[in-house]
């Protein structure tokens, strides 16, 4: 019965912090607040501020994309809380496909929870549409339109968390890291391996990891069918 008061006063706590966190300006602003937030040792503690990374529209999420009303439609933008590596509460926002977006949003609860760091999360239109760039910037995000018949990305049924920390790494020795000169550290908070919390929480949600392709180590990716 306490673990389950535990539960519904995280989500209570969860749900006002999202409500405050509606009245922030966008892009990098910050907002004092007066709400709280569980922790995971099952007490209430006051959260100063949080810091904004994305506050975009729907509209603007999705400006200058050619994917097609039928792939768009399958979209939703939904806000999100993390930790970032400056130690504070940050909110972004990921664009993801509806089929996954109960599992993204608690797998953003579960990371806070687990006190694991996503560096920013914002849609990949702030990076005109360029994976390099996003990966570059250590940004984590789902959707962005490329080749459907390969990228589950295309239709926002893929994640990727943290590129820099967690690079593709190609099994031939010849390969280079994307993105470039990037290098993974496991002791970094961040960065995933086998048997990490996350990874496997990702599994057992039904999500298959990119660290276990055949040509390459994609530690950042996680896709659903």
């Amino acid at each position: 019965m306490k673990s389950q008061h535990n539960i519904v006063f995280f989500f209570i706590g969860f749900a006002v912090l999202l409500c405050s966190v509606q009245s922030c300006k966008k892009n990098g602003t910050e907002q004092t607040r007066t709400g709280s937030l569980l922790t995971q040792a099952g007490t209430v503690e006051p959260l100063d501020s949080v810091i904004v990374d994305s506050r975009l529209t729907f509209q603007e999420a999705t400006a200058g994309t050619k994917a097609p009303k039928s792939i768009l439609d399958e979209l939703i933008l939904m806000d999100v809380l993390y930790k970032s590596t400056d130690q504070r509460l940050h909110q972004g926002q990921i664009l993801t496909n509806k089929k996954i977006e109960n599992d993204i949003r608690d797998m953003f609860v579960f990371m806070l929870e687990n006190d694991f760091v996503i560096e920013k999360a914002i849609p990949i239109v702030h990076y005109r549409w360029s994976d390099s760039l996003s990966m570059e910037d250590n940004n984590t995000y789902s959707f962005c339109y490329r080749n459907v018949s390969y990228s589950k990305h295309a239709r926002g049924m893929a994640i990727d968390i943290n590129p820099r920390f967690n690079p593709l790494r190609w099994k031939n020795a010849n390969g280079s890291s994307q993105p470039e000169n990037a290098v993974l550290d496991t002791t970094v908070n961040g960065t995933l391996y086998p048997g990490h919390v996350v990874a496997e929480e990702f599994g057992r949600l039904g999500f298959r990891w990119g660290h276990s392709f055949s040509k390459y180590y994609d530690d950042h990716h996680f896709e659903k069918r």
